[in-house]
């Protein structure tokens, strides 16, 4: 790295924020050879969320708690699998490190940014130094964390985790109560119950799932309570306490109170934009109601030099949207500024249970209720004869949907509850952006055993709903 003054860095891009979106617009730039200085408050997340503390180590756990027998309890399974999950996220860290801080245009701080107007941040190191930065465009990145809400004992009792502190716990709960029947909260519970955790699902709501039609979360829910997870619905959580070892959670169902006793309990009931403590009205940065930056489509916040990416905008919370709202912010400042969020379509997003739940696009539900004219199909995986990838695999639980517009065959969205489903949607997907039509899909050469070759059955079944 070039020699600069450590208490004041002149630049010409300030990120605030090592994931995905910061993280790889810093290394574009950075190879440039522009100025940039990224900044990350822990040395535990060079990289991001996703390789840290989300996408990755859940998946890692995910991957390890497939390969055991159903049924058991796997206590030094788990405990190698947190191990090894660690190893895998301390070498990516080191690898992303790396990328920035072998650029010799990139300086890197860690320590906590906070602006004192429009164009410098204040930073302090945590080895104790103050370093001003003043950057021609600056990048909030600070990603989001988990909401703990106002409910008697949950700051308190030892035995509350989030999914960060849930997945680097060593030891596996021998009982497990998760607070929240949403994405988080069904994936921790399916992975833990392989694991031989007695997982109970406590959602407030009349349904776990609650966007996804009615028989997607129900065909979800059979499998989910058929590896021996009680869930439990519109169960409203009303206090946490310890006992001894372990919490017991108290909670309205039916009209009765009920508890349950748990040596771990994870709160998964939603995400919130970490923008506390930034010095955002110092730059006169506008928030919205939630805290999320306020951003427009081409995610330039109220300082049209400052952008916002990842899930600090208040946007969909995927590693890939960061990664898209990179293009977006790179188009503005070194292209011809023409990207911008408002041009995405067919974005898909996976529920990493097993098997897996894809989605991409509108439900039946929700196109009904538009007053579209509309045809689908919903297969069980088990009834699908030419898909004999899901028997090799010995594993046809599940069941896949597709919508489509009647008028003009193009396919509206779809739902994949099966084996590989977090590859096959994207095919959907590219259909969808590309105008592929239902009947070209339905008539396109794949290979075998695979499970994309689902569609030549699946569309084929298209038919008009049951009124």
């Amino acid at each position: 790295m070039p020699a600069m003054d450590t208490e004041h860095i002149e630049a010409d891009l300030a990120v605030i924020g090592f994931g995905k979106g910061g993280k790889t617009l810093a290394a574009t730039l950075g190879r440039q050879g522009r100025r940039v200085v990224m900044i990350e408050q822990s040395a535990l997340m060079y990289g991001g969320t996703c390789i840290n503390i989300g996408c990755v180590p859940t998946k890692s756990m995910v991957y390890r708690s497939e390969h055991l027998a159903p049924g058991g309890v796997y206590p030094d399974d788990y405990h190698r699998a947190v191990e090894s999950t660690t190893e895998l996220t301390t070498d990516l860290r080191a690898v992303n490190f790396a990328m920035l801080d072998n650029l010799d245009t990139v300086t890197v701080l860690t320590g906590h940014a906070r602006f004192t107007d429009p164009h410098t941040l204040q930073v302090e190191t945590v080895d104790g130094a103050t370093i001003t930065v003043v950057a021609q465009s600056i990048v909030v990145g600070t990603g989001s964390r988990p909401v703990l809400p106002d409910i008697a004992g949950l700051a308190t009792t030892p035995q509350v985790q989030t999914s960060t502190q849930l997945l680097s716990r060593p030891e596996l709960p021998a009982r497990l109560a998760v607070l929240g029947g949403g994405y988080v909260g069904l994936e921790f519970a399916a992975m833990f119950a392989r694991y031989g955790s007695e997982v109970t699902v406590l959602e407030r709501g009349p349904a776990i799932l609650p966007r996804e039609d009615a028989d997607v979360s129900a065909c979800l829910q059979d499998i989910l309570r058929g590896s021996g997870i009680q869930i439990v619905t519109s169960a409203e959580v009303t206090s946490v306490s310890e006992a001894g070892d372990a919490a017991t959670v108290t909670y309205q169902a039916d009209g009765a109170e009920h508890t349950t006793e748990a040596d771990g309990v994870l709160v998964a009931l939603g995400r919130e934009p970490v923008t506390d403590d930034l010095g955002l009205a110092e730059a006169n940065i506008e928030t919205s109601s939630a805290g999320a930056v306020v951003v427009d489509e081409y995610l330039r916040t109220s300082q049209p030099h400052i952008f916002a990416v990842g899930d600090v905008n208040g946007g969909p919370q995927f590693t890939y949207i960061s990664l898209d709202d990179y293009r977006v912010v790179l188009s503005q400042l070194t292209g011809d500024g023409s990207r911008s969020t408002a041009t995405r379509a067919a974005v898909p997003y996976v529920l990493f249970t097993t098997p897996p739940l894809a989605r991409v696009g509108i439900t039946q539900s929700a196109a009904l209720a538009a007053g579209m004219d509309v045809l689908v199909a919903t297969l069980p995986v088990a009834a699908m004869a030419t898909v004999p990838r899901a028997r090799i695999v010995d594993e046809t639980a599940g069941l896949m949907k597709v919508v489509v517009d009647k008028a003009t065959d193009m396919i509206l969205g779809a739902a994949l509850l099966s084996y590989d489903s977090h590859e096959v949607i994207n095919t959907v997907a590219l259909a969808m952006r590309h105008g592929i039509t239902a009947g070209e899909l339905r008539d396109a050469i794949y290979t075998h055993p695979s499970m994309t070759e689902a569609f030549n059955q699946l569309l084929g079944a298209l038919a008009a709903p049951s009124s």
